[in-house]
């Protein structure tokens, strides 16, 4: 079945596949779908370092999903998607109001949906009033990351069909060389320190 509720989660999903996680209530009487995807190893240059240290919970850093939202008029996504945006929604951790859908690779006459994401230099009017929030890090508290000495923005978007995602290249310095892990291991370069 086409948009199966509950066909899929976060906790099974693998690279190339998408899930619209959720429906949200925002302002202006509109609803916000939520999507994930964990992007496919093409999409990024092969981290070996990742890879041979792939069973070290310290380096595993690339199977989060990335997310993108769209607002949409609930009853035009009904019939869109043919789900029920109706019914029962909860307030979760962070007080939105949400309904869970965990809907796998959701598509709509026959062309899947899936996040695009986009780095740029080029901040949202948003963003460059919160860049404290916005900006690329290092972990959720690190270091900014920059590209040519900018600092780097997702556009996170939702398409139909293959995305065009475009990633910049992180500036490398003297910081970037010694990312840890924790205080012991560098992420980049799995030097041990004692």
């Amino acid at each position: 079945m086409v948009n199966a509720i509950n066909s899929g989660s976060l906790e099974t999903l693998t690279p190339g596949q998408t899930l619209l996680l959720a429906a949200r209530k925002v302002e202006g009487n509109k609803t916000q779908l939520e999507f994930a995807e964990i992007l496919n190893q093409e999409d990024r240059p092969v981290n070996a370092l990742g890879m041979f240290n792939k069973s070290d919970e310290r380096f595993n850093t690339g199977g989060k999903a990335r997310r993108a939202w769209m607002s949409v008029e609930a009853r035009d996504a009904e019939v869109l998607l043919g789900i029920d945006l109706g019914g029962e929604y909860t307030t979760n951790e962070m007080g939105h109001v949400v309904k869970p859908l965990n809907i796998l690779n959701p598509e709509v006459d026959g062309q899947r949906l899936r996040p695009q994401i986009v780095e740029t230099t080029e901040a949202s009017e948003w963003q460059a009033a919160n860049i404290h929030k916005a900006a690329k890090r290092k972990g959720k508290d690190g270091e900014f990351i920059t590209h040519k000495g900018m600092y780097i923005f997702t556009q996170s978007t939702v398409v139909f069909g293959e995305p065009n995602n475009v990633f910049l290249d992180a500036d490398v310095s003297v910081s970037n060389a010694g990312i840890l892990a924790n205080e012991n291991v560098s992420v980049n370069t799995g030097e041990i320190f004692s």
